[in-house]
Order: structure tokens, then C-alpha cells, then sequence
């Protein structure tokens, strides 16, 4: 299914739109333990621990540590004649890739450059988030790659120096690194993905004072050892045009984008995570009025135009379950396999209701 437009080209990366909504740290407080009494009797108080600063990045040792368990990747969608580019973090020895959703969203076919040996590989999407802008690849035939060291992204405090390494302009060849400070612990941003123009609220990002570019969505942020702490996903506007402003970027904690794996990994997808290869039913979609799915565009030879669905009618259930609104109906299609046969009820232009059977098809991740 196919929920929203797809712009013609460009490379991979959502720009913020909206100001970072987020209060910064909790007020301020950074590591800090409270002065329980863990040890003493009644009365006896603790003196609070403070933890120093992280010692300083060495960006040249850091960046070379990091780049060969990196990853470039391109992508093409054949119906829109789409072409984007990014960054990917690899997890196995056997080609697991950690990326962004918007990396791939809309993909028909991926391409993974390995940054460590310069072998390109075509890759699978097992799964992703897209309300968190986590997905995970899976490349053909890959063994023996140099595997990311992760850290935790819960120990980071606010004015930790980390690096961003990424496919800086989407262009290939090795990474750029760039050095920047933690700005926030918990943003929420508002994004724009250049490349379909779709908007999504993304909260729990990380934010540095660094200037992100395109090409370095997917890429990793690593900390002063060289271990991995988030996965890089939006910059703060045009770099070219915000001369006034400082750049940032925003990152996926690398805590929470590791949930996503583990649950992709699980194999059992949720409202919000999807696993395997993305069903559809080829449609247009739109909240109908007062209730539904108002089919917009039902595209030519899809699963839901050779099931006789037409533009103007609305979609009210699926196989029994009333479905309120778009958003719904693209939650229950998302558990749903490419080959599941769907009972859609449908109220025609006229209001006439009906059922109708559709097989889904295989689309892109959405």
C-alpha cells in the first residue's frame, strides 16, 4: 500500500521543519546520583557522586575505528523513478545492517556498499519502525564483515563530544566524520524527508552541535572508545542557508534502536514495527468522512484495482474489524504478508456496502 507521495530523486535525509519541542535534560539534571542512604542506618546520607566529563574524542583514531563496519547505501523505486542514498551501521559478521527507515521507504531494490572491503551487495529489508526511523537489512551472500562495536546510549550526558560518520552527499567512498557536542538528551522534532515529503514526529532524539548533511542518515554516532551510540537521522535545515543559525543533528538512541532490532529479529510485528516483506494493496488513502479509508487513487494493475476497487469509495473494515480512519487501515495491512488474502468492507461512490476479497501484493517498505 502506498500512503503517500514520492518525490523525483534525491538523496536520503529528513530535514527538520518544525522547532525542537523537547525539554532538554529534565531541567538540566546530568548525572547525578541522589544521596540515598544505601549503606548507613536511619539518618545516614550519602554524599552525591558527580561524574567527570568523558575524556576527550580523538576524531582521526575514533573515525578509523568506525569506518569499516560502515556501509553506503542506494536505493531505486521503479514505479517513481526515485534514487536516494545513506548510511548504514553493520551488526553481523553475516551482513545485518543497521540503517533508517527513510533510507529504504519506498525502495524496490537496495544496494549496500561495505565501506571495509569496497564489495556491494543487494539487500533484503527484514524489518522496520517507521515511527521510530529504525530498519534492519539483511545483504545476499556477505561473511567475515567487520562487525560495530554498540555502546550505550544511556550513559551519555549532555556536552559529551561524539563523531557522526556518515555518506556524507550520498556520493560513496569513505565517510565523513563530524565532531560535535550533545546539545539535548530527549528531543522532539518534527521531519521532513526530502525525498516524499512526508512528515513524521520523532521524539527521544539525541541532538549535536554538528553539521549533518545528507547522505549520513543511517550512519552511526560513536562515542570517545569508538562504540556505537545512535544512528543518525535528521539534520536542522539547509546548512547552506541557515548561516545565521547553528547546524544540528539528530540522532536515534542506540538503546532504542536496538529494541527495534531485537524485535524484528523476534519475528513477531507490532502495530508500528514491521517484519519481512511489506504487503500492499496499492492504493491511495485518505481519512474518509465521518469513518474510513477513502481510497484517492487506486493505481493501475495493483492488488486493489484488479479486486475492482475504484477512486471515491471507502474502505470500513478489514476482514471484520472496522478500520476508522488511513492511518488504521495501514496498521492492519502492515501485519499482513504479500500473498494474504484481506476481506475489505467497502461503501461504493453511491453508498451502496460491500465486501471484497483482495490477495495483497508485494510493495515497497512504507
Amino acid at each position: 500500500m502506498d500512503d503517500g507521495r514520492r518525490g523525483s530523486g534525491g538523496r536520503a535525509l529528513a530535514l527538520i521543519v518544525v522547532a525542537v519541542l523537547g525539554l532538554a535534560g529534565f531541567l538540566g539534571y546530568r548525572g547525578e546520583l541522589p544521596g540515598w542512604p544505601l549503606f548507613g542506618g536511619p539518618g545516614t546520607v550519602v554524599s552525591p557522586m558527580t561524574l567527570g566529563p568523558a575524556p576527550p574524542l580523538d576524531r582521526v583514531a575514533v573515525a578509523a575505528a568506525v569506518a569499516p563496519t560502515m556501509v553506503n547505501i542506494s536505493t531505486t523505486a521503479q514505479t517513481f523513478g526515485q534514487g536516494a542514498a545513506g548510511s548504514g551501521i553493520v551488526l553481523t559478521a553475516e551482513g545485518q545492517v543497521l540503517t533508517s527507515h527513510h533510507v529504504v521507504k519506498g525502495a524496490d531494490t537496495v544496494t549496500v556498499t561495505s565501506v571495509g572491503t569496497g564489495e556491494a551487495y543487494s539487500a533484503t529489508v527484514l524489518g522496520y519502525d517507521s515511527a521510530a526511523d529504525i530498519a534492519l537489512l539483511e545483504l545476499a551472500g556477505a561473511v567475515g564483515l567487520t562487525v560495530a562495536r554498540l555502546g550505550s546510549s544511556a550513559d551519555l550526558r549532555m556536552d559529551d563530544e561524539v563523531l557522526a560518520i556518515g555518506n556524507a552527499g550520498g556520493t560513496g567512498g569513505p565517510p565523513t566524520a563530524i565532531a560535535g557536542k550533545i546539545t539535548d538528551l530527549d528531543s522532539t522534532i518534527v521531519a521532513l524527508n526530502s525525498a516524499d515529503l512526508s512528515r513524521k514526529a520523532l521524539s527521544g532524539m539525541l541532538e549535536i552541535a554538528a553539521a549533518v548533511t545528507s547522505g549520513q542518515s543511517g550512519g552511526a554516532l560513536a562515542d570517545w572508545r569508538g562504540a556505537i551510540v545512535g544512528v543518525i537521522t535528521a539534520a536542522s535545515g539547509d546548512q547552506d542557508r541557515a548561516v545565521d543559525r547553528q547546524p544540528n543533528g539528530y540522532a536515534v538512541p542506540i538503546d532504542a534502536a536496538m529494541r527495534v532490532v531485537r524485535q524484528i529479529r523476534s519475528g513477531t510485528p507490532t502495530e508500528t514495527v514491521h517484519i519481512g516483506p511489506t504487503a500492499t494493496l496499492g492504493v491511495l488513502i485518505s481519512d474518509a468522512k465521518p469513518s474510513g479509508a477513502r481510497i484517492d487513487v487506486a493505481i493501475y494493475g495493483s492488488p486493489a484495482y484488479s479486486a475492482g476497487l475504484t477512486d471515491g469509495e471507502v474502505i470500513t473494515s478489514v476482514d471484520g474489524r472496522a478500520v476508522s480512519t488511513a492511518r488504521a487501515l495501514r496498521a492492519a495491512i502492515n501485519v499482513r504478508k504479500p500473498a494474504d488474502t484481506v476481506r475489505l468492507g467497502v461503501i461504493g461512490v453511491g453508498g451502496a456496502e460491500r465486501t471484497v476479497t483482495v490477495v495483497l501484493g508485494k510493495g515497497a517498505p512504507n
